[in-house]
């Protein structure tokens, strides 16, 4: 297509200057003239286009436990350059793990939201600034009423960077809480997202008690603390 049309622009030029030049001269002309332009600019035009991919760059992965996972799932959903936030379980012993098995603490999994996210739109520091001020970092295995392994604080990270990040952020977020902050670090493992009706749950059943009492709070405090980074409401 590209050389049948360049041709034609070659031969409606010469037309035009009054030169009749044979079909096969003037393919020739084409070919060995102006294609190599042609390419060229076809060729800046990539360049162009990748450079623009390369700056947006690729959607990241973290995978973070904070508490009951409908929390977690509703602060971080609700963040600009946040693609996905799907709640499951992560760093047990067992596979495919149901909710009833987890919340038995036997299993060694965490209640956790798995984010993709763009970091050209919401960098890893941001993200993890609002992970640390919607949860208490400094509570081993609970947060508020809920307790037990499975409601531990903890970031799995998915790249070197992201572990770096993490530890950044800690050091960051211990000025402000008067205890140690207990957050895991640890290598992102298998993920195993959870059965369907803890998807959404906050957005799907706000009028809960558990949702007005304790997830609705979290909600104004990200409200308040963190209005510029919200999706548009």
């Amino acid at each position: 297509m590209g050389v049948i049309s360049t041709r034609n622009r070659t031969e409606g030029v010469l037309h035009a200057l009054g030169l009749v030049i044979p079909t096969g001269i003037a393919y020739l002309l084409t070919t060995f003239i102006l294609s190599p332009i042609q390419a060229q600019n076809n060729s800046m035009n990539q360049s162009a286009q990748t450079e623009q991919q390369s700056t947006t760059g690729p959607a990241q992965t973290i995978t973070l436990g904070a508490g009951c996972f409908w929390c977690v799932e509703a602060v971080f959903e609700n963040l600009k350059g946040v693609h996905s936030a799907v709640s499951g379980y992560m760093g047990g012993s067992i596979k495919n793990p149901s909710y009833r098995e987890v919340c038995t603490g036997r299993t060694g999994h965490a209640e956790v939201v798995q984010v993709q996210y763009d970091p050209a739109i919401l960098s890893t520091a941001t993200l993890l600034e609002v992970f640390f001020a919607t949860h208490d970092p400094t509570t081993l295995n609970r947060q508020g009423a809920d307790a037990g392994t499975q409601y531990r604080s903890a970031i799995f990270f998915h790249s070197d960077a992201q572990e770096q990040e993490a530890k950044d952020a800690i050091n960051r977020a211990s000025s402000d809480w008067h205890n140690a902050i207990v957050t895991e670090v640890a290598a992102a493992s298998e993920f195993y997202k959870a059965e369907d009706y803890h998807q959404a749950y906050y957005e799907l059943n706000g009028e809960a008690p558990y949702c007005r009492a304790v997830i609705l709070p979290k909600m104004k405090k990200l409200n308040t603390g963190f209005q510029h980074l919200l999706k548009m409401q």
